[in-house]
């Protein structure tokens, strides 16, 4: 894609991902949804922190196209670093685990992902562009731009970090509030809790590897070039 084209493009999604965490930031209801608690607020939801995530991700991208003519300045090589690390480890896999597992649990029930109550509280455009949109973009990054992938043994550790401090978040507001931040996760006993787990770390780890493999279908010669420019 030509560099002013990608400027744009980059902004756009800076610009609609900054939109979509002030709408989801300052949802407000008089009465609290059904199946809705108040402690950790929107913070304990892996949707929120996503689109929290993905703007910070295209602010960085959006900075690192208008510093792209002077990329051999060090500054520079490590803002580039940062993207295709933070995209790599933490911007991809999380838009695609949240498009997957919202759309798997909610076709199955809605109620134990996504309560009824929501709909009054969250327009279906929102839900959507959250839920829905954020997977294409996330392809559609790996299209339009080459990422440079860290060592998996790095990479992997770092998601494998970020996972399990999610996770103790999550598990943290269950003792302290005696609710499940979602609803499924109350129905399962001991060892389904922990088959869960485990399969939630399997599935971050295949998204992983998917991103890295699209990244180098797409790139191979183009995370080549990235290289150079670390170098």
């Amino acid at each position: 894609m030509a560099t002013a084209a990608l400027l744009l493009y980059h902004c756009s999604i800076f610009i609609w991902y900054f939109f979509l965490a002030y709408s989801l930031l300052t949802v407000s209801a008089t009465e609290q949804p059904a199946g809705v608690f108040l402690y950790g607020g929107q913070w304990k939801y892996l949707t929120v922190l996503n689109v929290v995530l993905q703007t910070l991700f295209y602010a960085v991208t959006f900075l690192m196209d208008l510093l792209l003519p002077i990329r051999e300045i060090k500054l520079v090589k490590y803002i580039i670093y940062c993207r295709d690390l933070l995209f790599a480890v933490l911007a991809f896999p999380t838009a695609t685990f949240v498009f997957l597992s919202f759309w798997a649990l909610y076709s199955y029930d809605r109620e134990l992902v996504y309560p009824e109550g929501l709909d009054k509280v969250i327009p279906q455009w929102l839900n959507h562009a959250v839920h829905t949109a954020v997977f294409p973009i996330a392809v559609l990054e790996i299209v339009t731009s080459p990422h440079r992938y860290p060592p998996k043994r790095r990479g992997l550790s770092l998601l494998g970090i970020c996972s399990i401090s999610y996770l103790s978040w999550v598990i943290w507001i269950y003792i302290v509030d005696g609710n499940w931040v979602y609803p499924f996760l109350r129905l399962l006993s001991p060892t389904g809790f922990l088959l869960f787990l485990l399969s939630s770390h399997i599935l971050t780890a295949a998204v992983y590897f998917l991103g890295e493999t699209l990244n180098y279908l797409v790139w191979a010669q183009g995370v080549k070039i990235l290289a150079s420019w670390k170098h």
